[in-house]
């Protein structure tokens, strides 16, 4: 089970009771790579392949998943053996954060190269959709949530983490064979430099979010040609960089 229920007392109105409230349900996930590189961050214990993938290419750990030689689910516990050129290439610049994971230090930024349209109207049903399909955040409003578009399959996947949750939609893509480069991520959660960068290691044109950019995320879109689309509330929303991947119907 997704979700538990814990006692807690509920006070509204000067009036106080005990209730049962929904929570979600993390666990301790620990992702080693190589038997060597290990690392535990707390995420609902599902789609954890998807996780993995996403994961390796969006911290530029790998390229493709052709540099994976195995990936094997245990439980809560994923290994992961890849290439050891790649290993002793990449453990210079990992390093660690508050999120529980490995943030590449972002040093090089490929621009994303993609003719891929998408219209505005299409960008607002999204976000509500993804709203409805967030099961978990509905009943215990405790998760994010994140969704991929490719060829109008919308898949979402949510998560305690939005680097997880975006890591799962990516690793979907990945895995079903989506041509990344033609697709969107929608998801709930602000735009940073560390979440940006995800979309041009992935090849992502589009980042779409109900929330708002920071200065860093900006600047990475615009290194990386991608555009962002924030705010998305309502029949509203902001575009930032390059701009005319949003068709105004």
């Amino acid at each position: 089970m997704k979700i538990e229920e814990i006692d807690a007392i509920q006070y509204k109105n000067n009036q106080h009771h005990e209730v049962k409230e929904k929570v979600v349900k993390d666990e301790t996930i620990t992702l080693t790579i190589n038997k060597s590189i290990s690392r535990s961050l707390s995420a609902i214990e599902e789609s954890l392949k998807e996780f993995a993938a996403g994961y390796l290419i969006n911290e530029n750990m790998i390229k493709s998943m052709d540099d994976i030689k195995n990936l094997e689910i245990d439980g809560p516990q994923i290994n992961v053996e890849i290439d050891d050129r790649l290993l002793k290439t990449n453990e210079t610049v990992l390093c660690s954060d508050s999120a529980g994971g490995w943030r590449s230090k972002i040093k090089e930024v490929i621009p994303v190269e993609s003719d891929f349209k998408v219209s505005v109207n299409e960008l607002i049903e999204r976000i509500n959709e993804l709203k409805e399909n967030a099961e978990i955040w509905q009943a215990t409003g405790g998760t994010h949530v994140a969704g991929i578009v490719h060829n109008g399959k919308f898949v979402v996947k949510e998560d305690v983490s939005r680097h997880v949750a975006v890591d799962k939609v990516i690793g979907y893509g990945i895995l079903n064979g989506f041509d990344l480069k033609n697709s969107y991520v929608i998801y709930s959660g602000r735009m940073p430099a560390d979440m940006v960068i995800k979309m041009t290691r992935a090849g992502v044109p589009v980042l779409a979010s109900n929330a708002a950019p920071a200065n860093s995320g900006y600047n990475i879109a615009k290194k990386g040609n991608i555009t962002l689309v924030g705010f998305l509330r309502g029949q509203r929303c902001n575009i930032y960089n390059n701009q005319n991947r949003v068709i105004f119907d």
